[in-house]
């Protein structure tokens, strides 16, 4: 009798031990790690965007999302000081994927600009998203017109570690001025659109999809102005820097009347070579096929047709460009 109560007790335990293993009750399992391959795991990623005044994190977060609920990856946007300081933070090896300007993100892995002696060489190219317009930004009350009319005034030139310094830089080095000519400011587009309207500034180059929600707030103050670029300006600033395309702010962008012609670079997306290629093939197929899921105006411009628009000789990462090719884009 002794020696069945034993073998009963024994065949419950195991029973018990069974039941619990099949449940996943293990510690491992239930602290829902980071994910390095099992297929009901979610990995936890960081998407570095912009400040929350413009374009970058709004539609960061609803990408973010669609990436939770398509590619089962948990992504969080977060905010910083947009494409330079994405790169370096990319680089660092604190985050895994980030927008960036493809001007930007080309300085970075060629070691050129602000990154002169310590090039990004471990991030890769994942998409271009749409065309970030370069907006000189001020109001009627300034009486500024032209980029000549910014000479001496206050003018925002963007936060620190942003492409739009260089932006701001180089269309100043068509018109024959430099930012010494300028008092310039860096600032971020709310700080930016905040010193318009308090009158400390008087203009500021914003480089963001248009419309702008720091441009967008002001309008709703001030009566705004986008100063328009020449066609000869924007053809000269072509020539030396190839990776500018023609743009315009349309009529009835912030309430102005007319399209105003300027330029662009493209917004972009890139992403660690240490984020493994599965993961950012689900990624971007999800993202390329389920664009009807983003209420942001930009997602009309995303599109699988012109995601390497802009990305040059960028190197491609492994993962998007087994989704380019299984769509045959080239």
């Amino acid at each position: 009798m002794k020696r069945f109560r034993l073998s009963f007790v024994m065949a419950m335990t195991l029973a018990i031990s069974m039941l619990m293993a099949a449940c996943g009750g293990g510690s491992e399992g239930a602290s829902g790690d980071s994910g390095e391959g099992g297929s009901g795991e979610s990995k936890e990623l960081s998407l570095l965007t912009g400040g929350t005044g413009g374009t970058y994190y709004p539609l960061g977060g609803e990408i973010a999302n669609l990436w939770g609920n398509e590619a089962n990856v948990s992504v969080t946007a977060q905010t910083s000081g947009a494409s330079a300081e994405n790169m370096q933070t990319l680089k660092d090896g604190d985050a895994e994927i980030a927008f960036s300007q493809t001007d930007i993100a080309t300085y970075a892995v060629e070691g050129k600009e602000m990154f002169e002696g310590k090039a990004v060489d471990n991030v890769s190219a994942v998409a271009s998203l749409y065309p970030e317009t370069i907006q000189i930004v001020t109001t009627k009350n300034s009486g500024i017109k032209s980029v000549e009319d910014l000479k001496g005034k206050a003018v925002s030139i963007g936060a620190p570690g942003s492409g739009v310094n260089i932006n701001a830089t180089q269309i100043l080095e068509i018109h024959g001025m430099s930012v010494n000519d300028i008092k310039h400011q860096n600032l971020s587009f709310d700080e930016s659109t905040d010193g318009i309207q308090s009158g400390s500034i008087d203009a500021a180059f914003v480089t963001a999809g248009a419309p702008t929600a720091a441009v967008d707030s002001l309008s709703v103050q001030e009566e705004v102005v986008i100063v328009p670029l020449a066609d000869d300006k924007m053809k000269e600033l072509q020539e030396a820097y190839p990776y500018y395309a023609n743009d315009k702010v349309p009529a009835g962008t912030y309430k102005i009347e007319e399209d105003v012609n300027t330029v662009a670079v493209n917004a972009m997306l890139v992403a660690s070579n240490d984020l493994d290629e599965e993961t950012v093939y689900n990624m971007t197929k999800a993202l390329f096929e389920k664009t009807d899921s983003i209420s942001n105006a930009k997602g009309d411009f995303i599109k699988a047709e012109t995601a390497l628009d802009g990305i040059g000789d960028l190197p491609l990462h492994p993962g998007a460009k087994k989704y380019f090719d299984e769509k045959g884009i080239k």
